[in-house]
C-alpha cells in the first residue's frame, strides 16, 4: 500500500537521528522517582482505580510492593490480571482510566498516582527465573486461536495456565497484533512488543502458525472440528472508504498502512515522507499518525474532523501529544472531494464546512481546500467480510461485528469471539486482552461442564 506514495521524497535525515525522534514517550521512572511515587498512594479498601481497570489489576497492592522493594511481586500481580501488563502500561489512557478514579486526582492534590509509569516500572524491573505462571494439569484438549494480536494471545496464554493446549493461526509473519503493526513507534519503540510476545509463549503448550488467514487458507468449518473450542481474535482489518473519486489515487492511503510500515521499517529515512499532509480522522490513530509524520519530518500536517473537538475520540492527553508536536487540528469540516494533479496524484483536500443542526451534522455551504502532498485517512476499520464466508461461519450471529454473550460465546457452540471484532468495549488494547481472558475462562468452563456431563453415573 506504501507504493501510492513512491514519488515523494525520502525522510530527510539519517535513520539513527530519526530514531532518537522514536524513543519512549515519556522516560522511565528511576528506582527512587518509583519509591517517591509509590509513597503517594493510600492503597484504599476497593480501590477506585482497579474498579476502572478493564483488566482488573490490584492496583493498591502492586504498589504497596513497589513501595516494600518487592518489584518481582509488583510484576507478577500485575501479570495475573493482565499478560500483556507491559504494553498495556505504556499505550493505555490511564489518564481516563485508573488514574482519572485515583482519589488523588483532584484540585488539592494536582495530580494523580502515577500509575501507568509505575506499572511500566514494575514490569520492565522484574528479574524473573523462568516464566512467573506455571502450566494447570493438561487436559488433553486442544483450542484453535484464530489471531495473535492482544486478544488472541491473552486467550491463548490463559487456557496454556488451565492446562489446555493452544494452537493459534496468524495471517501475518509476526505475532502481536495491534501491538506490533498499529501502536505508534514512539510508544512501543524497538523490540518491546515481540519480546513480550516471547515472554508470554515462554510458559509453553502454545503454537503459532503464520501465514494462516481465516477465509483464505484457513475455514471456521475445519477448525470447529479439529479442536475442542475456536475462539476469534480477527480484530478489525479492513479500513474505511472515504466514498469519494479519487480514493485510490496515489498519495491517499489508510494510516494504518503507514503506521505498519514505519513500525517494520529497518531503515527509517529510506521512508517516503509528504512536506505537507493532510490526516483525516479524530481518533488515537488519527493522533499517531500525524504525530509521526512530524517527527519523520513533515512540515505542515494538518487533522481534519467534520465534528468540534468535543466529539473527537482521542483522549486530552493525545490531543495535547498533537499540540506539542504543532500538528494544525481543523475541526467542523467533511471530506468533499481529492484534488488530483495533472499526473492524477493527490495535491490536496476539498471540504465543506458543517454544523450541528437539531442533534444532526449539516453542511453550512462554505467550502475549504487545503493544500497536501499526500492523504491519510483514519476514519476507522471494519472487520471485512473475507474471514467468515464459509456456510459454518454465516451461523455467527453479527452486525458491523460479531455478537456475542457475557462470556464471549458467539452464537456458533464451540466458537468464541473477543478484542475488537465483536461489539462491546471501545476497541482497546487493555480491553482486548480482558476479553482474551474471559473467553478462556468461559472455554475452560464450558469444557469441563461438557466433560462431566459426559461422565457416566
Amino acid at each position: 500500500m506504501i507504493e501510492s506514495l513512491h514519488y515523494l521524497p525520502v525522510a530527510g535525515s539519517t535513520h539513527a537521528a530519526l530514531s532518537e525522534r522514536f524513543t519512549d514517550l515519556a522516560p522511565p521512572l528511576t528506582a527512587r522517582q518509583a519509591a517517591i511515587e509509590s509513597a503517594r498512594c493510600l492503597y484504599c479498601y476497593d480501590a477506585p482505580c482497579t474498579r476502572a481497570c478493564p483488566t482488573g489489576i490490584d492496583v493498591a497492592s502492586f504498589i504497596r510492593n513497589i513501595h516494600d522493594h518487592n518489584v518481582d511481586g509488583a510484576a507478577t500481580t500485575i501479570l495475573q490480571a493482565n499478560i500483556f501488563g507491559g504494553s498495556c502500561a505504556r499505550v493505555c489512557p490511564t489518564e481516563i482510566l485508573c488514574e482519572d478514579a485515583c482519589v488523588r486526582n483532584n484540585d488539592a492534590e494536582g495530580q494523580p498516582v502515577k500509575i501507568g509509569l509505575l506499572q511500566r516500572h514494575a514490569i520492565d524491573n522484574a528479574q524473573f527465573d523462568g516464566h512467573p505462571f506455571k502450566r494447570g494439569p493438561s487436559t488433553d484438549k486442544t483450542i484453535a486461536v484464530v489471531g495473535a494480536g492482544p486478544a488472541g494471545l491473552s486467550c491463548a496464554h490463559r487456557l496454556a495456565m488451565l492446562g489446555h493446549d493452544v494452537v493459534v493461526f496468524e495471517a501475518r509473519e509476526k505475532a502481536g497484533g495491534l501491538n506490533e503493526y498499529g501502536i505508534a513507534k514512539y510508544k512501543l519503540p524497538g523490540d518491546f512488543a515481540q519480546k513480550e510476545v516471547e515472554f508470554l509463549l515462554s510458559i509453553g503448550g502454545i503454537e503459532i502458525q503464520y501465514g494462516r488467514a481465516l477465509g483464505v487458507n484457513l475455514q471456521l468449518a475445519e477448525l470447529h472440528t479439529r479442536y475442542d473450542a475456536v475462539f476469534l481474535g480477527l480484530g478489525l482489518a479492513v479500513s474505511r472508504e472515504l466514498g469519494l473519486t479519487g480514493e485510490n489515487a496515489p498519495g491517499l492511503m489508510a494510516a494504518v498502512d503507514y503506521i505498519a510500515t514505519l513500525r517494520q521499517a529497518e531503515d527509517l529515512s529510506a521512508l517516503p515522507v509528504p512536506r505537507r499532509a493532510i490526516v483525516i480522522g479524530a481518533g488515537n490513530t488519527a493522533i499517531d499518525m500525524a504525530v509521526q509524520l512530524k517527527r519523520l519530518g513533515a512540515e505542515e500536517v494538518t487533522l481534519v474532523y467534520r465534528r468540534g473537538f468535543e466529539a473527537m475520540s482521542a483522549t486530552g492527553h493525545e490531543i495535547d501529544i498533537a499540540k506539542a508536536h504543532f500538528v494544525r487540528m481543523r475541526t467542523w469540516a467533511a471530506p468533499l472531494e481529492v484534488l488530483l494533479d495533472d499526473a492524477g496524484r493527490v495535491r490536496g483536500m476539498r471540504f465543506e464546512e458543517t454544523r450541528l443542526q437539531d442533534g444532526r451534522l449539516v453542511s453550512t455551504g462554505g467550502i475549504i481546500e487545503i493544500a497536501a502532498d499526500a492523504v491519510f485517512k483514519a476514519i476507522g476499520q471494519s472487520m471485512g467480510l473475507a474471514a467468515l464466508t464459509d456456510p459454518l461461519a454465516r451461523e455467527i450471529e453479527r452486525s458491523d461485528k460479531i455478537l456475542v454473550d457475557d462470556g464471549f460465546r458467539t452464537a456458533l457452540p464451540g466458537v468464541y469471539a473477543g478484542g475488537d471484532c465483536v461489539a462491546p468495549g471501545q476497541d482497546l488494547t487493555v480491553q482486548a486482552v480482558q476479553h482474551g481472558k474471559l473467553a478462556a475462562l468461559a472455554i475452560h468452563h464450558d469444557i469441563l461442564s461438557k466433560a462431566e456431563a459426559a461422565w457416566p453415573t
